[in-house]
């Protein structure tokens, strides 16, 4: 699998975020006539189109031959990458950095049609053109030269992120306190009345005592309902229940396609499915506010969707650990063997399914548990599984390095070759395969 170095991933970040000011700050210019600094931070600068270059350059140079697939994937690669900035500075800032909701085709006014043509397009081009250009230029850099650079301009984008970070907060506060002085000069002026409201408030719950005790029932229990709505808390649940339970449908739909029953845990340890749990907390995040939409539309969002994370999930598998999990080669319309068809129809299936009838379900019987003994039980369940992630990723290198001859000789290494041995690897991932 064509692959860049850490080092030229970098670059490609810090250039094309440079690249992206640009064409904003020009874009800008010829709108409002004069020039407008676009970026979220200070300096010339727009870290989400070095990100959205950097997922192409990992996730699609494969696709180098099939210009079609490369232009597809290029679109929903920057898409997601901006549909997902979006989301996140709004969920932290509580504002749209930039919005799209007067163009056709638009989702939220995050992404549109347009645009992701032209994230396409430049996939395309970055991919086949600009990309391979970018990395023969930096051979002419001296390698500590680069090195020193890339620390300097990485220690500066954090400084300016975190201090534009900070000012906006500020920004925020500032407003929250003009709007509560305002308050504070409306409430005086009603201070007559709200002594009467009192009083008679008084003489109410003086004379009916239940009313104060059954409002104070009421707010304590919506305080102590656990993981409402869409929240940390719930994510994470699903996040446990999708892992075990698509271990769980894996190894049935294999016993009963195959007659065999063979493991299917993503895990050294338990019978969890991160692909599965990722995918679950993933689509409900996504699709919650989308979740009273009609069924087609769902469908197709989820057989998009899953299709594009099952192949990010092919391809980071393979670059990290050396391995591969699964190979769609033998079945048609596949891409490069990581997806196909058929499935990418299947997670829009199983999107409509999920949204529609499983989330519900699952949502309410979470909701039913007691709040404390739920944070409680839901972090200890994470701290778990990150621990037997961790283990199991470690494993997973050690059975590559050991393919190789190579020896270890550190003790963490021996441990892992002692407990988890070749047998015990090919065991557990009967369809793991070495990568070229």
């Amino acid at each position: 699998m064509d692959s860049y170095n850490v080092y030229q991933l970098l670059w490609i970040f810090f250039v094309y975020s440079f690249i992206g000011w640009c064409g904003e700050a020009a874009m800008a210019a010829v709108h409002r006539h004069k020039f407008v600094n676009r970026g979220f931070v200070s300096g010339p600068i727009c870290p989400v189109y070095g990100a959205g270059a950097a997922a192409v350059a990992v996730f699609l140079p494969e696709l180098k031959d099939q210009l079609f697939f490369l232009f597809l994937g290029g679109m929903i690669v920057t898409t997601f990458v901006e549909y997902l900035t979006g989301r996140i500075l709004e969920l932290i800032f509580h504002r749209k950095w930039w919005d799209y909701s007067d163009q056709r085709f638009n989702l939220d006014g995050y992404v549109c049609l347009k645009n992701s043509v032209v994230w396409g397009i430049c996939s395309v081009l970055m991919i086949c053109f600009f990309d391979p250009l970018l990395c023969r230029l930096l051979v002419l850099i001296p390698r500590l030269a680069g090195d020193i650079l890339l620390w300097i301009l990485g220690v500066l984008l954090v400084i300016d992120a975190v201090g534009s970070g900070v000012a906006v907060l500020g920004l925020k506060k500032k407003q929250s306190r003009i709007t509560q002085i305002t308050e504070e000069l409306h409430k005086t002026s009603k201070l007559l009345e709200n002594a009467l409201t009192t009083r008679i408030q008084k003489r109410m719950v003086k004379a009916f005592p239940n009313i104060e005790g059954t409002e104070g029932v009421r707010v304590k229990a919506k305080e102590e309902r656990f993981a409402r709505g869409c929240g940390f808390f719930k994510l994470a649940s699903l996040f446990i229940l999708g892992a075990f339970l698509g271990d769980i449908v894996e190894t049935v739909f294999c016993l009963a396609t195959t007659g065999r029953l063979m493991s299917r845990s993503s895990l050294v340890f338990g019978p969890f499915s991160i692909v599965w749990g990722l995918a679950c907390a993933l689509l409900t995040w996504i699709l919650y506010r989308y979740r009273d939409k009609s069924d087609r539309y769902i469908f197709v969002f989820g057989t998009i969707l899953g299709g594009a994370y099952e192949y990010v999930c092919s391809v980071f598998t393979e670059m990290a650990f050396g391995t591969v999990f699964w190979d769609y080669s033998e079945i048609p319309f596949n891409l490069g063997g990581r997806i196909n068809l058929l499935y990418c129809f299947f997670w829009g299936i199983a999107a409509v399914v999920w949204m529609k009838g499983v989330y519900p379900f699952l949502s309410r019987q979470i909701e039913k548990l007691p709040a404390r003994a739920g944070r409680a039980v839901c972090s200890v369940l994470l701290v778990l599984l990150a621990a037997d992630m961790l283990i199991s990723a470690l494993a997973l290198a050690r059975y590559s390095e050991r393919q190789t001859g190579s020896p270890e000789q550190t003790a963490v290494g021996q441990i892992l070759d002692e407990y988890f041995p070749d047998e015990f690897i090919e065991k557990r991932y009967e369809n793991l395969k070495l990568a070229d």
